[in-house]
């Protein structure tokens, strides 16, 4: 076992190592979108909904966001970029031409979305600490383990899709029938408590609820 994992996380090193060299053009995307949202529902909505539980809008926003953020960033890295290393760049055929096989493959993989996820998590917190929208008393640490379980949970079901899917374009029914209700159905945006039965009952079925 100890074997397995020193060889899985030298997947996850040398994705990072790939990662950073094109470290901003990477995040900035997630960070700028991120911000979009902030102003756009946290700055603009704030003039219509003026609490939530006792929290400004963009506070009862802000550990949502965190937690889509590690969600869109393990999903996409372990569908998209999977596949693209696996079908398109060769990466596997030269990694397994090593003593890596496919299960140490994957299990790095998953290690690699997951501190991806953790970390983006956090990120994301920063920034709403940065807008005034969150304190510095929130545990960063804290978010960033529940962002890297999950990162873990989404990147899995990436790997998946990955595993199914016959063509690239695919990947959009997956994100429009799996990820992006999550998104919009686990009460990131919105209480579901109030909402009726049947609509919490699907809502408490979500991993990211």
């Amino acid at each position: 076992m100890t074997e397995t994992l020193r060889l899985s996380w030298l997947v996850t090193v040398r994705h990072w190592k790939v990662y950073r060299k094109y470290f901003w053009s990477n995040i900035l995307p997630t960070v700028i979108e991120l911000v979009f949202y902030i102003l756009s529902l946290g700055v603009g909505m704030a003039a219509f909904v003026k609490e939530i539980d006792g929290l400004s809008y963009a506070t009862f926003m802000g550990p949502g966001l965190a937690m889509s953020a590690a969600m869109f960033t393990a999903f996409f890295e372990s569908s998209y970029g999977f596949y693209v290393r696996y079908s398109m760049d060769g990466v596997y055929e030269a990694i397994f031409t090593t003593p890596l096989s496919p299960r140490e493959v994957i299990l790095g993989e998953v290690i690699w979305v997951s501190i991806k996820g953790g970390v983006m998590a956090m990120a994301v917190s920063l920034i709403f600490i940065a807008f005034g929208f969150l304190d510095f008393s929130v545990n960063l640490l804290g978010v960033g383990v529940v962002g890297f379980f999950v990162g873990a949970g989404c990147g899995s079901m990436g790997l998946i899709s990955s595993s199914l899917i016959k063509n690239i374009s695919q990947f959009q029914t997956v994100y429009a029938l799996a990820i992006a209700p999550l998104f919009f159905f686990s009460g990131n945006l919105f209480p579901i408590d109030k909402m009726p039965l049947a609509f919490r009952s699907i809502a408490h079925i979500s991993p990211l609820y």
